[in-house]
């Protein structure tokens, strides 16, 4: 009898221990599924931006790193205009930042668009500047009609804000016609700002924010408010994106406190 209970026992013990080991393993596998959860994927971000943004962009991209590791953001930089022509022939992008609203609006007339997430991002002003050293005395949008300017560069009419920004200003004071004949064309306004800075233009039209950023051109103008529309930065996430999560985190980083301030420190105006 004392045998038996003696095997009794014996057996529940095992039993308990194996339960116990049972529950381990359990608990130890359950923890490392829930670890392996919470590792978010790694996702790469293409975002097509205006040539402007360039700056203010990269410094961005430092900091949306330090709180997401596992998004890796690549910039396309250029013209809205060839941006938004890349877009609409199937070019990779999750995000788009276009330095006007008329190319943001043409890819939403498109329908490739995530159309809740458009939202106007920032806004500039636009100056006339000229070489650090200039001795043309150009002191005002009017003294580009003066013999003594040669070359004005300008952003392409047609693909560059800038450039079109720069025409609606040209043709409200009434100074086209005098200009056109002189003016060199850049493919985006960063060109146009190089064209300056190294004297291969007298004078040229740029944002405020690229010309904030030199140390080899003067802001001699600002254009005034009503001789050109608003330029306004809108924003959205592209129809197209393979991850739409992490595209709409990052533009609604973009309009975060840390983001604002480094837009603000490039000169750049809050939008909406």
């Amino acid at each position: 009898m004392k045998k038996l209970k003696k095997s009794l026992v014996l057996v529940l013990v095992l039993l308990v221990t194996a339960m116990a080991v049972g529950c381990g393993t359990q608990s130890s596998s359950q923890k490392k599924s829930e670890s392996s959860t919470k590792q978010e994927k790694a996702v790469t971000l293409t975002v097509s931006a205006a040539a402007s943004l360039k700056d203010s962009m990269n410094e961005i991209k430092q900091l949306y790193a330090k709180e997401h590791s596992n998004v890796t953001i690549t910039y396309n930089f250029g013209a809205s205009g060839t941006l938004q022509q890349q877009i609409e022939q199937g070019a990779p992008a999750d995000v788009f930042i276009s330095a006007a609203t008329k190319q943001m609006n043409a890819l939403k007339d498109k329908n490739l668009l995530v159309n809740d997430t458009v939202t106007n991002l920032l806004k500039n002003d636009v100056v006339l500047i000229v070489p650090k050293n200039s001795s043309s005395n150009v002191k005002s949008f009017n003294d580009l009609a003066s013999d003594k300017v040669k070359k004005i560069a300008l952003g392409e009419f047609k693909s560059v804000p800038a450039g079109q920004y720069a025409q609606q200003i040209l043709t409200n004071l009434k100074l086209i016609d005098k200009v056109q004949p002189k003016a060199i064309f850049g493919k985006d306004v960063k060109e146009v700002l190089t064209w300056v800075e190294t004297g291969n233009a007298d004078a040229g039209i740029v944002y405020k924010t690229d010309a904030l950023i030199s140390k080899k051109v003067n802001i001699v103008a600002t254009a005034p408010e009503n001789s050109h529309k608003d330029v306004v930065y809108p924003a959205a996430v592209i129809k197209a994106s393979k991850n739409p999560t992490q595209a709409k985190d990052f533009l609604k980083f973009l309009s975060s406190d840390k983001a604002k301030a480094v837009f603000q420190k490039y000169g750049f105006k809050l939008g909406k």
